[in-house]
Order: C-alpha cells, then structure tokens, then sequence
C-alpha cells in the first residue's frame, strides 16, 4: 500500500531508516518553513510555489536525499542524476552519516536554484532556469 502522509511514509520503513527520514524532514522543515510538503509519486517531496525543490526516497539499502536542482549546487557530495533533468542526491544508511550543516547549505541552495520542473509537460521535456 503506498503511503498518503509524510507520517506513513516513516512508519513503513525500518528503525534505521525511519531515523533518518525523520532526522531530514526535521531540517527541511526547519530551513524552508513555507515549503508545502506531501507524498508524491510515493515519496515525501518539498515544493516551493508547485515547484519540486527536495524530497526524499527509500531504495534497496538506502535512503536517498534527492535536490530537483542540485546539480547547479556545485557540490561535491551531491552526485549529478542521470538523463536531461537537474538533479543530484546523496545516500544515507545511517542517521550519522547526515553533516547537517552540509545540509543546511543544499536547503539554502535549493531556494537560490531552481529550475522550472512545474512547466516541463507544457515545454515537452524543455527545463528552463528560474530567477
């Protein structure tokens, strides 16, 4: 059954994985307050003004923080998604692998960064750089 809440979305996953999905969504939360934040295409995702800024996902044996603009972040932690979108994520298998300030600076980058994932269906794939 896929989740229909942030809450559900952690209770399905195991103590190590659950720490830290709740350790991420408590920074994210933090550093961008008017961000709404929901389940989409199964996955806890942050969107600022509709756009998909972070969100985060559970796969084998990990947990991946994803940025939807990440990989204009200039960040060698993130590593660049595959493919014509932005992106760029980072994988955790413990809570204590999270350097929270790194953190900190990627959620402040993904204000700063953004490309127009909103409009990508009306533009037929075409991603273009919001100001």
């Amino acid at each position: 059954m896929k989740p229909s809440t942030i809450q559900e979305f952690h209770d399905a996953q195991t103590t190590d994985d659950r720490a830290i999905c709740e350790a991420l969504r408590a920074v994210i939360d933090e550093m961008l307050p008017d961000a709404e934040s929901k389940i989409w295409h199964a996955h806890p995702v942050w969107f600022l003004k509709e756009t998909p800024i972070v969100g985060y996902s559970k796969l084998k044996n990990c947990i991946r923080l994803m940025f939807w603009s990440g990989a204009d972040f200039d960040e060698l932690d993130l590593q660049p998604g595959t493919g014509k979108f932005m992106d760029a994520s980072i994988r955790y298998t413990d809570v204590e692998e999270i350097r929270y300030d790194d953190l900190k600076r990627w959620l402040v980058k993904s204000r700063q960064v953004q490309w127009d994932y909103k409009n990508i269906y009306r533009r037929k794939g075409r991603l273009e750089r919001l100001s």
